[in-house]
């Protein structure tokens, strides 16, 4: 009964935290390009804010959770901060405040990715078949905020950041009476090293995890192409309700995740990995086919894929990091992995977007054949190069064997 409590509580905790981003991330590219009249490039700074704040922020983050707070106080005191960033987003309508504020609000929220996973991982007795099942309420959350928007017709408009914003706090409020995990106390003082976060990197001595470190980053640079205009693609041609329609993507991820453990019996992490590759750039593919033949259906057909992508490729990179990493480096490790994804591949990936995007339109028209033809030749490289350098079974020295360094 204890147990069940725990799942029910964390499955919350997933609930609220992709509820939130998902109830202004989505449309926010609408509502910068037609509502305060932001230019692509702008557009793709506003969403490289969450890239940086990945850069910056995840493993200090997460080396304060390992090292001096229990997490769940730190997510509590990162989602009540951010509700008043969010709020203060809905009051500017300048890109030259507009940005900074994001910014610090990213640098709040890009770390409790992390930690939720890291606060799930401590708690569940076996992550590989447990996780997943609790992950699938982040998707839930997603799923009903995009519904909620489409529903109240609000997707131009600044609302959704209110929405977000009292969401945030009501998360930060939740995040107090999850499972207490005391920090893990590392032998001696912590060094200038430990303090910035930077004994995470000692982790990729491992080959593997290296590798898949580096092709994390690199598919997140098409990645970005999805997440700061598929919203203004689908509304450009003509598809209404658009943030319901992305939702299909969450839809689909429910069904993976629910059968994500089934499968991950037969894939194993490159297994998984690949397939996810391999679905984005048949993704990539029908957007720019759709685009030219002006067949909305092709479009329709592969939002779903969208699910199935992100939950083979990144439940897999987590959970791969979970079964590498010691416990003093749980969440600095996971920390790292947001890093290397959110942080170095979203920001390259939303500088690359915002500038094809740019070169590719002319008074707010837009060629998406060619648009869409770029991460779809990005991720097919990718994909190549993932399979002769991804080797999951190398017998390498143990990352939880590494020595200790100061």
């Amino acid at each position: 009964m204890q147990e069940s409590a725990i799942k029910t509580r964390l499955s919350a905790m997933m609930f609220f935290q992709f509820f939130i981003q998902g109830s202004w991330y989505v449309t926010m590219g609408t509502y910068l390009g037609r509502t305060l009249e932001f230019t692509g490039v702008q557009i793709g700074l506003a969403y490289s804010t969450a890239a940086i704040a990945a850069i910056i922020s995840p493993v200090i983050v997460g080396m304060i959770a390992d090292r001096f707070f229990s997490p769940n106080r730190v997510l509590a005191f990162l989602n009540i901060v951010g509700a008043l960033l969010l709020f203060a987003l809905t009051k500017i309508e300048s890109f030259s405040l507009f940005f900074p504020v994001l910014l610090l609000y990213s640098i709040c929220f890009m770390p409790t990715m992390s930690l939720t996973n890291s606060i799930s991982f401590a708690n569940l007795r076996d992550t590989a078949k447990e996780f997943s099942k609790i992950r699938l309420f982040g998707s839930f959350g997603w799923i009903g905020s995009g519904l909620l928007i489409s529903a109240l017709k609000i997707e131009p408009f600044s609302t959704p950041f209110l929405i977000g914003a009292g969401i945030s706090m009501l998360a930060g409020l939740y995040a107090l009476t999850l499972p207490y995990n005391a920090p893990v106390k590392g032998e001696g003082k912590a060094g200038i090293r430990q303090l910035l976060g930077f004994d995470a990197f000692k982790l990729t001595k491992d080959r593997s995890f290296l590798v898949l470190l580096v092709f994390s980053a690199l598919i997140c640079i098409p990645l970005a192409f999805y997440d700061s205009f598929t919203n203004l693609f689908i509304t450009d041609v003509g598809i209404e309700n658009a943030a319901a329609a992305m939702s299909l993507g969450q839809v689909a991820e429910v069904i993976f995740l629910f059968t994500f453990p089934f499968l991950f019996l037969k894939l194993r992490y490159k297994g998984s990995l690949v397939a996810a590759i391999v679905a984005w750039v048949v993704m990539y593919g029908l957007f720019a086919l759709g685009a030219r033949t002006g067949q909305n259906g092709f479009i329709y057909s592969v939002l779903p894929l969208h699910g199935f992508c992100f939950t083979f490729f990144f439940v897999a990179g987590q959970l791969f990091v979970d079964e590498k990493a010691p416990a003093s480096l749980r969440n600095s490790a996971q920390g790292l992995i947001s890093f290397a994804t959110y942080g170095v591949g979203k920001y390259l990936g939303t500088l690359v977007a915002g500038n094809v995007v740019d070169h590719h339109s002319v008074q707010g028209s837009y060629n998406w054949v060619s648009i869409w033809t770029v991460p779809f030749v990005m991720a097919l490289v990718f994909l190549v190069g993932f399979l002769f350098l991804f080797r999951e079974n190398l017998k390498e020295k143990s990352i939880n064997a590494l020595p200790n360094e100061a």
